[in-house]
């Protein structure tokens, strides 16, 4: 029993040490390890299996909406870097460097891909010929290089793992229409799969992307009443075409340059998952992107016939279409439970002599640890409703945690105490400068997450300088 304990007393409490009760989760659920590259982290098969789920069903989606996959290379000329003035403006201080090939200096030294605006344009400008070449709508799985100071996994690391789409069109309105577009693709992503609820909304010009027109972002709440930008969709107008000459013929013979967008979501929302639903117990999967939704764990398998009904009862769940393993080693079931526990594994079928005595087991829900007795006959149908049921229910909590952890300012101290005093989102007015923006950021510690679609006038003034206010802002800590 002692080591049983010890499983789940390895876990700081969220409330003690959210950083360290972080830490311990992605460590003791074995999603990744250190390595001797500082800053980079070694995805461990728990931890990838996510990820597979993430781009399978990120992936299906993209293709539902017209977008095919390419690959690019994973090393930019310098000249071809500095093309875009605010571009490579941005992501000097994160750049990585080639200097040498084999035994020579390069004549010209190359960056790790930072993201692959500038690789795309390069390619766009002798794809793209005449307006039947267009859109262009792309999309690549790689990882990127950013040299990061501080890192943490998954939410920053040196080297991380994403897809970034890279999409160029003939007018501006088809830009900011597929811009827009792939945002919502992200936020129903969140939302429907990872239960995770966002806010839509467009990033000020102090936070957009280098080099973009405009950025629209989805923000999350994480448990410690954080924000995390999950995913960003960046119209960049036709800014990259002129720098790179990526012009086409248009229907009326004339040359005109494209307009082009991109997007990308990364392993961070791996994070997200974790800080969203974990507990103190471990991590908390939505049975959606859980690799492995269902734990059949026997109770005395020792005894005659436990194991092979355990076994049958396995083999009904994968045929049924559920991910499902048999936990059949030779450790304690309370040992087995936390275990199952640890790694968020959303459902676990408990069956002992005495169950199948009876032809019943019962199903503990991972999120509410609620037991539910089933016959074993019936255990595919019901575990596939208590499953759905589970994922409405992590969304709905995940949306009342955020909702509660929102409140409204109208007025500057209110704002300074609440950023002082609640974690969480704070909705006030602005007037859209960026020097109230600098100083709310310098004097109160918090940042503009984005101006959300669904604009709201709480007040007539900035929270800041009691001009007229443009714009309704979410504003907090973020990581």
């Amino acid at each position: 029993m002692a080591k049983e304990k010890k499983l789940v007393e390895s876990i700081t409490s969220m409330e003690e040490d959210f950083a360290q009760w972080y830490t311990d989760v992605v460590k003791k659920a074995e999603l990744t390890d250190y390595t001797s590259v500082k800053g980079c982290m070694v995805i461990k098969p728990a931890g990838y299996a996510i990820w597979e789920n993430i781009q399978k069903e990120l992936d299906r989606r993209f293709k539902e909406v017209g977008v095919e996959n390419v690959y690019l290379p994973m090393f930019i000329p310098e000249s071809l870097l500095q093309k875009e003035k605010d571009h490579v403006e941005g992501f000097a201080p994160e750049v990585a460097w080639v200097t040498q090939g084999g035994l020579e200096p390069l004549q010209e030294r190359m960056c790790v891909r930072p993201t692959s605006e500038t690789l795309f344009c390069d390619f766009y400008k002798n794809d793209v010929h005449s307006y039947r070449d267009l859109p262009k709508v792309y999309n690549q799985w790689c990882s990127v290089v950013r040299w990061e100071k501080t890192t943490r996994p998954f939410l920053r690391s040196r080297e991380f793992l994403w897809q970034e789409g890279h999409t160029a069109h003939a007018t501006a309105e088809e830009a900011e229409e597929r811009t827009i577009q792939m945002l919502n693709v992200y936020a129903d992503f969140c939302e429907e799969v990872l239960a995770i609820p966002v806010i839509r909304g467009r990033k000020t010009d102090k936070e957009k992307f280098a080099g973009a027109e405009a950025t629209y972002t989805i923000e999350a709440l994480m448990h410690d009443g954080k924000a995390l930008q999950s995913g960003t969709s960046h119209n960049f107008g036709d800014g990259f075409a002129k720098a790179f000459e990526i012009q086409y013929t248009d229907k009326d013979n004339t040359l005109k340059y494209v307009h082009q967008t991109s997007w990308g979501m990364t392993t961070r929302m791996i994070g997200a998952i974790i800080m969203v639903h974990g507990d103190d117990s471990g991590l908390k999967l939505p049975p959606r992107i859980a690799p492995t939704q269902v734990m059949v764990i026997p109770i005395r398998q020792q005894q005659e016939g436990v194991l092979e009904k355990a076994n049958e009862v396995k083999n009904a769940l994968a045929e049924s279409g559920l991910r499902v393993k048999l936990d059949d080693s030779e450790k304690s079931p309370g040992w087995k439970f936390s275990e199952q526990e640890m790694r968020g594994i959303p459902v676990r079928v408990e069956l002992g002599p005495k169950d199948i005595e009876a032809g019943t087991a019962v199903i503990v829900r991972r999120d509410t640890r609620e037991k539910i007795t089933a016959s074993i006959d019936e255990l595919p149908v019901k575990i596939a409703e208590v499953l759905e049921q589970m994922q409405s229910d992590m969304l709905e909590r995940a949306r009342e945690h955020r909702d509660t952890h929102t409140y409204v300012a109208t007025e500057k101290e209110e704002f300074k105490k609440i950023a002082d005093e609640k974690p969480g989102f704070i909705k006030a007015m602005w007037c859209g400068c960026q020097e109230c923006e600098d100083a709310i950021k310098d004097e109160v510690g918090v940042t503009s997450r984005c101006m959300p679609f669904a604009q709201e006038k709480l007040a007539d003034t900035c929270i800041w300088c009691g001009r007229p206010a443009k714009h309704m802002v979410y504003w907090g800590k973020a990581y």
